[in-house]
């Protein structure tokens, strides 16, 4: 199949359209070199600002639960320390350096998540999605399609994305939301998850993404897959991840 032509099913079986982030709808740069650097430079003032919160001192436990496992490893981090202040010293180093390994750690999601919120909400962010996103989410609600997000990002930065997006508010258009707290990218049970909470059918679910492991794994829960091809440097993959550059001729 060559990027851009007709879809390889039938798009009247289609029901639901779960889409991936980076690389999908939104330039990998945005997250790299916009979203990432900032979240860096605001942690270790954020968790000082609220740390005495319970759900920022659940979140650094949580944090302190994963840095324990990773202090077994032979790259082995700093001791954690028990006073209060060193505890929040200590959550910020270990967060950045998970951010350093480009680590899916569930409660540094959300740490960044909350970090983005902040700097949404002052107008120091703003979200980046693709051109041609905004009309395809429209034109798949007008058809009655379900559309969701599966990121490893939090699902409250997926929603301040595309709530603050440079195209305007498109939460609109969009219908659930899934993180790493249902399951890993690369997993085919995440995916049957995410069908059985949109009470649809995996075949009817058509998965579009940027990472061949990602679509390997929703393809083996059932579902139907397109390989999103933003860069004309990124290979395509063949026949077996029909690709696409855009999404003017998804469901069109």
């Amino acid at each position: 199949m060559s990027p851009d032509s007709a879809a390889p099913f039938d798009p009247v079986a289609i029901r639901g359209i779960l889409l991936d982030i980076e690389g999908t709808t939104t330039p990998v740069a945005f997250v790299y070199d916009v979203l990432f650097p900032f979240a860096r430079a605001h942690m270790r003032s954020f968790l000082e600002a609220h740390a005495a919160e319970p759900e920022i001192r659940a979140e650094i436990e949580a944090l302190r639960r994963e840095h324990g496992a990773d202090s077994a490893k032979p790259e082995a981090q700093q001791p954690w320390g028990d006073s209060p202040a060193y505890q929040v010293e200590a959550a910020a180093g270990y967060a950045l350096w998970l951010m350093d390994r480009d680590r899916k750690s569930t409660p540094l999601k959300s740490l960044q998540g909350r970090i983005w919120e902040a700097g949404y909400r002052s107008g120091e962010l703003r979200g980046q999605v693709y051109p041609d996103v905004p009309p395809a989410l429209a034109r798949w609600k007008q058809q009655s399609r379900c559309v969701a997000i599966f990121s490893s990002g939090s699902v409250q930065a997926q929603k301040l994305l595309f709530r603050h997006s440079e195209a305007g508010d498109l939460t609109r258009f969009i219908d659930a939301y899934f993180d790493t707290t249902t399951g890993p990218k690369q997993e085919p049970q995440s995916y049957r998850r995410i069908a059985e909470a949109l009470a649809l059918k995996p075949p009817s679910i058509l998965f579009i993404s940027d990472v061949a492991a990602e679509l390997e794994a929703a393809r083996a829960a059932g579902m139907q897959t397109l390989l999103s091809v933003r860069s004309s440097a990124k290979p395509l993959c063949g026949a077996r991840y029909p690709a696409i550059h855009s999404f003017h001729a998804v469901l069109s």
